[in-house]
């Protein structure tokens, strides 16, 4: 080995692993027990330096470069910004003014609700109307045969005049192609543009006459109108009481027009033999009933402003079954023997006092609807479709 080689590896075997053989240049370590001339002892700790003077000399200027301390400036900690959220300042403030009833503080975005409005006319906003209309002198824009055509917005004008109307594109529509008989004439607005119902009025060979929106707004019972009424003569068809297979509906004193349009189309659905309406229920040609069965309701056979304890006597000596239905009953309509299921006459009763107690001591069988304990008793439509479904599927059971 030459010198060179001997010279090179003891330096290799000296040089300590980690260790650079330049200067160490690492600012020393100060004393502890001295700092600036400060003892340990001496030196003030650090919590006693008033907030917010933070780099001034002891003369009390400032140094140069050292910025004003800012409260609203300082490094955000973790928690100071919620997430997707404000700062803390804002959570801060949020939280004042929850204590304050000024200023509401909710948890999540309040649901937005629409505004829910009534689109329908009461009886007597319509009363009122037509009344108004027979005050004001005939003119152009009152004419004789328009305050014929207000008058059947009430129910008076309507027994008077043996007429009623029937509004809107579906109802129109139905009276037009099922009823064509008893359509007098069809008023639709100015500019109105089915042009497809138009052409079933034409091929009906019924007059169309046309109104402007203000009259058509009078003689509409809806806040927004569709822009089209049939005007028709007062006509039902009887239910057959002699067939040998039935099921009919008892209605007494419904009087929500509403409620009185869905049991006439439960009745069209489930193949319903007809319904008798007794005195106190609202007339199937106030035009929310007509409405409300989308003008389906002449399909169905019906009676109406009937005498139900000379009704029920009648059908009994027809051969039908009277059944009314009780929240005390024991048993379902299932559990009645199927022979006295031929022939039967649901009874439903008024939307808040329920059906007259003197009709169901006239039954021949009273019925409950299994549900929840939870729940006292059901709408009358409600009711009347779930007992109008059994009764569809005994009666095919019984063929």
């Amino acid at each position: 080995m030459s010198e060179e080689q001997k010279r090179t590896v003891k330096m290799t075997l000296n040089h300590k692993f980690g260790v650079s053989e330049k200067r160490d240049e690492r600012r020393p370590r100060r004393d502890d027990s001295s700092r600036d001339g400060v003892s340990a002892g001496e030196r003030p700790f650090r919590g006693d330096r008033p907030r917010g003077v933070r780099g001034l000399r002891e003369d009390g200027s400032r140094h140069e470069g050292e910025p004003r301390f800012d409260r609203e400036r300082r490094p955000r900690r973790f928690g100071d910004k919620p997430f997707g959220g404000r700062g803390g300042r804002d959570r801060r403030d949020a939280r004042e003014g929850a204590r304050d009833e000024r200023f509401p503080v909710y948890r999540q975005r309040p649901e937005q609700k629409a505004e829910l409005v009534d689109e329908n006319l009461d009886e007597a906003a319509l009363e009122a109307r037509a009344a108004q209309a027979e005050q004001v002198p005939e003119s152009a824009s009152n004419p004789p045969w328009f305050r014929k055509l207000l008058a059947l917005t009430t129910e008076k004008g309507r027994e008077r005049e043996g007429k009623f109307l029937g509004e809107g594109v579906h109802v129109v529509e139905e009276l037009v192609s099922k009823h064509r008989e008893i359509v007098i004439a069809v008023y639709a607005v100015e500019g109105f543009e089915n042009e497809e119902l138009i052409e079933k009025i034409n091929e009906a060979e019924i007059t169309l006459h046309v109104l402007t929106a203000e009259q058509m707004k009078q003689l509409s019972s809806t806040v927004t109108t569709q822009g089209i009424i049939a005007y028709c003569r007062i006509a039902n068809t009887k239910p057959v009481y002699e067939t040998s297979r039935s099921v009919l509906t008892l209605v007494d004193a419904v009087q929500d027009p509403g409620n009185l349009g869905t049991l006439f189309r439960t009745s069209l659905g489930f193949g319903s033999g007809g319904m008798v309406l007794g005195r106190g229920t609202v007339s199937p040609f106030n035009p929310k009933v007509v409405r409300g069965s989308s003008g389906t309701f002449l399909r169905v056979p019906f009676e109406f402003d009937i005498d139900l304890v000379d009704h029920i006597n009648f059908l009994r000596s027809k051969g039908y079954t009277i059944i009314a239905t009780d929240l005390h009953a024991r048993q379902t309509l299932k559990d009645i023997p199927s022979h006295k299921l031929r022939k039967m006459a649901f009874l439903v009763g008024n939307e808040g006092a329920g059906t007259n107690q003197y009709l169901i001591e006239l039954a021949d069988e009273t019925v409950k609807i299994p549900m929840s304990s939870e729940l006292e008793s059901l709408n009358v439509s409600v009711a009347h479709g779930i007992l109008s479904y059994e009764a569809a599927q005994i009666q095919e059971d019984l063929k």
